[in-house]
């Protein structure tokens, strides 16, 4: 009875949708970055474009995303970012069949207008479901969990620490899965597999989520949204009056008996379009008054690295003679490890509280980069500062040399490591020359270099559920969209800045000068949470406890606001 009860539970039905949209939300980013490079006679143009614009549109419309999540319905937010989303990656699917079908007849019509014409399309549909997506997570991850946890802050660690392991998992297996279709199918295959899962899978979280929502009667209570100045005047209330033991804000508003929209008044056409950019700058302002904005501001420095396992870092350590199935093996270990940090969140949360967490996991993740830094050193680092970093552009610019394009690669290197070489521009290992093949190259920097990063990833996630959790329980639930939205915007900027540093110095050599910039990002990252901590702790911020399991969570009657 008792496991027919959990799996019926409103907490095990959200894990399931979370887990079918992850698994769709990461087999369509990794296959449609190799679509785009496949369509583009094997360049990364098209997806540079996209990612660009990914990043540029979330930081722009972050805060829009979240004062729209904000001012409507839990369940019409959920369910339109929910349609919205799949119904763009199938149209997107659609499309990149119609193109790998007719790309030969596209390319004669209208001289080639109406094949650009497509990619601007397949690029503004896929942006769209990013978007979406984006809704979709600040809605489900930051504010739904929230109430279907109540105000139980054990259970709602143990759910968050949950929701990252299933992502920890998709991330691996998703691309993986894809992967092998379109390895030993064709890109049209997978296409038309990714179109089918999505269509699948939107009508089944559709209908997990109203189970959800049926089995939460709460969520069908939504706060009205709070006026500006009184916003202002809780966001800037003094850390003094936050409980010294725990040093965290749980906002508890007035119960509304239903989620009534404001009404709208009259105003006019020039009020209209000002309402966006108005609605940006109070959404920043909002942000910047948290009483955790450098909790926040320390998670987004944390972007601002080339430390991590995405495409920068795997085209450099195949430069050095790694192989597609080694780094396969590195990209599994990591996961691994992200596991082991959600885990040790849940256990140090109870033990030492929950900014005594974020320290402690502070403290463990620069640690274990220290070892990147020292890699950069070591013997077998290409890194040599006397070479110019824009030597390489500079060589194209002014000596009329081409730009380079990816020589075809094998595709189970692609589907293995997720994407090229994007160091050199070609999938060819740097280390060409043969008196310096791979095989020679000495393993000891690159070695060191993947064992900090992969040991950093349990301080890493830890981390991150820690502010995620402060931002929970601190931001009054009226304002969890806008404020969840430009975090996600801070994010994105700090990723869209790491990625200009590569282009600016893209040769192997310089690597290991991103190396030690982003390890300085990182613990300026922390540095900023060490002040948050101290502000909110005070002379307590060392004296770690054991909070009493049989007190009770909180005792402040909800038709009541206060701070607990």
């Amino acid at each position: 009875g008792s496991v027919i009860a959990y799996f019926t539970s409103a907490k095990f039905l959200l894990y399931l949708g979370h887990a079918l949209s992850t698994w769709g939300d990461r087999m369509w980013h990794f296959a449609v970055s190799v679509f785009l490079v496949e369509l583009y006679g094997n360049s990364l143009l098209l997806t540079a474009v996209y990612g660009l614009v990914v990043a540029g549109s979330v930081l722009l419309l972050g805060a829009l995303i979240g004062d729209w999540v904000d001012k409507n319905s839990r369940l019409k937010v959920a369910q339109t970012s929910l349609v919205v989303q799949n119904s763009s990656v199938i149209l997107c699917g659609v499309i990149l069949m119609i193109i790998f079908s007719f790309k030969t007849q596209l390319l004669t019509l209208y001289h080639g207008w109406l094949l650009t014409l497509c990619y601007i399309l397949v690029i503004t549909i896929a942006n769209i479901a990013n978007l979406a997506s984006t809704a979709t997570a600040i809605t489900i991850q930051r504010d739904w969990i929230v109430v279907v946890a109540g105000e139980d802050r054990s259970k709602l660690a143990d759910m968050n620490a949950t929701i990252r392991r299933i992502d920890q998992l998709t991330n691996i297996l998703a691309p993986m899965a894809v992967g092998q279709i379109m390895t030993f199918g064709s890109p049209m295959i997978g296409c038309g597999f990714i179109s089918g899962w999505n269509l699948m899978s939107m009508c089944v979280e559709y209908l997990l989520l109203w189970k959800v929502y049926q089995k939460t009667p709460t969520l069908a209570h939504k706060s009205a949204k709070v006026e500006a100045s009184e916003l202002k005047q809780l966001n800037v209330k003094k850390e003094s009056d936050m409980k010294p033991t725990e040093g965290v804000q749980l906002i508890i508003e007035k119960d509304v008996t239903g989620f009534e929209p404001q009404q709208e008044k009259e105003v006019g056409c020039a009020t209209r379009i000002a309402e966006p950019f108005i609605t940006f700058r109070d959404g920043w302002v909002a942000y910047y008054n948290q009483p955790v904005f450098l909790a926040g501001m320390g998670l987004a420095f944390l972007y601002m690295t080339v430390l991590g396992f995405d495409c920068i870092t795997t085209g450099y350590a195949y430069t050095q003679g790694l192989s597609g199935s080694v780094l396969s093996l590195l990209m599994g270990a990591s996961a691994v490890t992200g596991i082991m940090g959600t885990v040790a969140f849940t256990w140090l949360r109870r033990k030492c509280g929950l900014i005594r967490t974020g320290l402690i996991s502070g403290v463990a993740q620069f640690a274990c980069l220290i070892l990147c830094a020292i890699s950069v050193f070591m013997p077998g680092s290409p890194m040599d500062l006397t070479v110019s970093p824009f030597a390489d552009i500079n060589a194209r610019l002014f000596e009329n040399e081409p730009l380079p394009t990816i020589a075809s690669p094998e595709p189970e290197m692609i589907f293995a490591t997720g994407m090229p070489n994007l160091l050199n521009g070609s999938i060819a290992p740097a280390n060409s020359d043969p008196e310096m093949s791979p095989e020679s190259v000495p393993l000891i920097s690159v070695s060191l270099l993947f064992t900090g990063v992969i040991a950093a990833r349990v301080g890493l996630w830890s981390f991150d559920l820690t502010v995620t959790q402060l931002l929970q329980e601190n931001v009054i639930e009226s304002e969890r969209g806008i404020i969840n939205g430009v975090q996600n915007s801070m994010n994105y900027l700090l990723d869209l800045l790491h990625f200009i540093m590569v282009i600016l110095a893209p040769n192997p050599e310089a690597f290991g000068l991103l190396v030690l910039i982003s390890v300085s990002f990182v613990a300026m990252g922390h540095i900023m949470y060490f002040r948050f901590a101290q502000k909110s702790l005070g002379k307590q911020l060392f004296v770690c406890h054991t909070p009493d399991p049989k007190a009770a969570p909180d005792s402040s009657p909800p038709g009541n606001t206060s701070t607990v």
